[in-house]
């Protein structure tokens, strides 16, 4: 499987929650994720947004630029306005060669939102869905012209949280808008990772591996606690570290063809789960688990 690895920094801090990790330094996140033999990185609170700033500081670490999260608005903004409010952060990407554009609609969303459970998250009536679809549609046309794919972030506590959701974006959405399959969001909203991987393998561009804790998914489900209380509670580790089958995951996006970054990001509380041993154990694993294709 002609693959890359890469992290996401929220394995040492947290931009929801800037308590969490907050005395965490860039350069020791840098620094521990080039020491576990991860290749590129993903965007972060703490990084830089100037090129010329940002490209020298991750060579000297001998990472790449992954990709990063974009917060869009396309409910309530013109595709015109939010292609405006992106222009910089797509400029960044393309300065630093990425290829990725991770795109998440959070209007009315409720997963920063640590006093919000999470059955209080926004929903979509059809017509609204289609509306976001074609809206979304036009703005990966144009990142796509920029040579930069627009790949969906589903996540829990938006409007886009579930299989059926998903299923609803991506049946509306032009083939320009591709899937960010993340394994840890598609379990806790009660889809299968595997089944998403094996319907949409041709589009998806992207994959965030997070693994997940059974009996804390279980009993933050049944408390409906906010999503960031279940991620303090470890309801996610890294991959091979809980119950997502990762093996038939990987096997699906091999014969896909999927070429792209798998990217560890299981957010935890670093004061409970030492990012350095976390991150070298995501690596270890992710390379054992390509190796056994």
């Amino acid at each position: 499987m002609n693959v890359s690895i890469g992290i996401n920094p929220i394995t040492w801090s947290n931009d929801d929650l800037p308590q969490v990790g907050g005395d965490i330094s860039l350069e020791t996140c840098l620094r521990d994720a080039a020491a576990a033999g991860y290749e590129g990185i993903e965007l972060g609170g703490k990084f830089p947004r100037d090129a010329n700033e940002l490209g020298p500081l991750l060579e000297r670490h001998g990472l790449s630029l992954v990709s990063g999260w974009y917060s869009g608005h396309l409910l309530e903004q013109s595709v015109k306005d939010e292609a405006a409010t992106m222009k910089g952060h797509l400029n960044l990407l393309k300065q630093m060669g990425c290829n990725v554009l991770i795109f998440a609609e959070v209007t009315s969303c409720v997963h920063s939102d640590i006093d919000a459970r999470v059955s209080r998250r926004p929903r979509l009536s059809h017509d609204q869905a289609r509306q976001f679809a074609e809206r979304l549609s036009e703005l990966a046309k144009m990142t796509a012209d920029d040579g930069v794919m627009l790949n969906y972030h589903h996540h829990m506590g938006t409007v886009v949280q579930s299989a059926d959701d998903i299923d609803q974006l991506m049946e509306a959405a032009a083939d320009q808008v591709q899937l960010l399959l993340d394994t840890g969001h598609a379990l806790y909203a009660g889809a299968d990772p595997s089944a998403i991987a094996k319907k949409y393998g041709s589009r998806i561009g992207h994959v965030h591996c997070k693994d997940v804790r059974p009996a804390v998914l279980e009993r933050s489900l049944n408390n409906d606690c906010s999503f960031l209380t279940a991620v303090l509670n470890g309801v996610f580790t890294v991959p091979g570290d809980g119950c997502v089958d990762y093996s038939s995951v990987l096997a699906i996006m091999k014969e896909a063809g999927y070429e792209g970054w798998l990217v560890v990001e299981a957010e935890q509380d670093p004061s409970v789960a030492p990012p350095a041993h976390y991150a070298n154990l995501g690596c270890k694993n992710l390379h054992s688990l390509i190796a056994s294709l």
